[in-house]
């Protein structure tokens, strides 16, 4: 009899398939799924930074131009940026122009981000979550105009009137692209302290209290963070630092506000 029922339990269905097989391709089946819109939403997402870039790139040299108008100003008459590779001149001001279209696509990025992850969401988290992404986008193009209507000029005038009279400042154009896209994502990113203290606070990793009993060693932080993301000199540290600083503090005030206000239950 145990025989009879052990061998009953491994007959296939009527269509020839194992049990166990129909549910392990079951499970399998949504995986896949996921996998083929993520692949399209990526490859999207390289079409439109393409199709952005190929519309600028006629206009590569300027962008470049106006990317480095910061130091071109401030260096002495006559002075100008140099090439020390023999293809810098053809690629940097494309390098500049790719990164730029990818920086004016960040919005149809976030929003293809959202799309694949929306369906898995409550109704209170997708109200959450617009508001977060729009103004992780607004943060993000305000630590980059920080970085370059503000920063720059300082940091580079002090560069620029710190050198020896002996010595004439001629920046490599390929040097000076690498450390602007390092200062512009450093800001960028640095602007979006705010959203993540919301997310820790909201999502009830931590409270408010207790963040804002850690600023001591947030400040710290601040200022090794300027240490390592900008040049080895304090006022571009204290220029990083301080904005990551205040921007914590922004965080904890709107993770109160949050966190006291009512909030519906999800759908």
């Amino acid at each position: 009899m145990s025989d009879q029922r052990g061998n009953e339990s491994h007959q296939p269905n009527q269509d020839g398939h194992q049990p166990d097989q129909d549910s392990h391709q079951d499970s399998q089946q949504p995986f896949i799924d996921h996998l083929i819109e993520l692949r399209d939403r990526l490859l999207r997402t390289l079409l439109v930074v393409v199709a952005i870039f190929a519309c600028m790139v006629p206009f590569a040299a300027d962008i470049y131009d106006f990317v480095a108008d910061p130091l071109q100003e401030r260096l002495v008459e006559g002075a100008g940026m140099i090439a020390t590779e023999v293809t810098s001149p053809f690629f940097t001001p494309f390098k500049t122009t790719f990164v730029l279209a990818f920086f004016i696509a960040i919005p149809f990025v976030l929003y293809q981000a959202w799309a694949f992850i929306a369906p898995g969401l409550y109704q209170k988290e997708k109200r959450f979550a617009v508001p977060l992404v729009v103004s992780s986008v607004l943060l993000f193009y305000a630590g980059m105009a920080f970085a370059y209507y503000v920063v720059f000029p300082i940091i580079f005038e002090f560069f620029v009137s710190s050198a020896h009279a002996d010595i004439k400042v001629l920046p490599d154009i390929s040097r000076y692209l690498d450390l602007v896209l390092k200062l512009f994502f450093a800001f960028g990113f640095a602007f979006e302290i705010p959203i993540a203290t919301v997310l820790l606070i909201w999502s009830g990793a931590v409270d408010a209290k207790t963040l804002a009993s850690k600023r001591a060693y947030v400040i710290v932080g601040c200022f090794v963070m300027g240490m390592l993301l900008t040049p080895p000199d304090v006022i571009s540290q204290s220029l990083l630092a301080i904005p990551m600083w205040l921007l914590f503090e922004v965080g904890i005030l709107l993770g109160r506000w949050i966190k006291s206000s009512p909030r519906e239950e999800s759908a």
